[in-house]
């Protein structure tokens, strides 16, 4: 079994879309979410966004891999490709 990958999720305190975000990473086993919270640093905003080419939040990474929104999470595990991912045993 691979080590777990880091998971980082850009947010704010205010999005229920990132709070809904963690929620499902939590459920799926996710126990340590580095959450940067781009509102209270707007050079971290800056950085998500040379990440990510998108403004809004939350926006999710599990190791290497840019998952993108909550939509794009769900879509995700909908799939079948969350759990092995935060497994890592899927790229």
């Amino acid at each position: 079994m691979s080590e777990r990958p880091r998971v980082l999720m850009y947010a704010t305190a205010v999005c229920p879309y990132c709070l809904r975000a963690e929620q499902i990473l939590r459920a799926r086993g996710a126990e340590a979410i580095e959450k940067v919270r781009i509102d209270l640093d707007p050079g971290r905003r800056d950085e998500m966004l040379g990440r990510t080419a998108r403004r809004t939040v939350p926006q999710i990474f599990i190791g290497d891999f840019h998952v993108g929104g909550c939509d794009d999470l769900i879509a995700l595990d909908r799939a079948g490709k969350l759990l092995p991912l935060l497994a890592g045993d899927a790229a």
